[in-house]
């Protein structure tokens, strides 16, 4: 973690670098240190939005119980796959589609 913190620091705009810091937190069993990098990211990156991140903030939500908060992610990441259209983004979406169906 510490390591992707640092190349942040000389990188703050490199959508992956945050992305992966997330992961970390998620494989460190820290779901709400997950969830803070990611909201953070798909705020820092609204306008070309990384959509990994929104199914990965549902997750970590749903697996804190905060089911209201991950449907509302889970509907803003489907939406912002549609705006992107490639086909990982609609990989995404699908998977974003099914979680919402379990959280709803």
């Amino acid at each position: 973690m510490a390591r992707i913190e640092a190349l942040l620091a000389e990188t703050p705009d490199d959508p992956e670098l945050h992305y992966a810091l997330a992961m970390e937190h998620s494989s460190a069993g820290d779901d709400a240190g997950c969830v803070t990098v990611l909201r953070d990211m798909i705020a820092r990156f609204a306008a070309a939005p990384f959509i990994p991140a929104y199914l990965q903030a549902g997750q970590a939500l749903a697996r804190l119980d905060r089911t209201d908060e991950a449907a509302t992610v889970l509907r803003d990441g489907i939406a912002a796959a549609d705006r992107v259209g490639t086909a990982d983004a609609m990989h995404a979406r699908g998977e974003m589609l099914g979680l919402l169906a379990t959280v709803e």
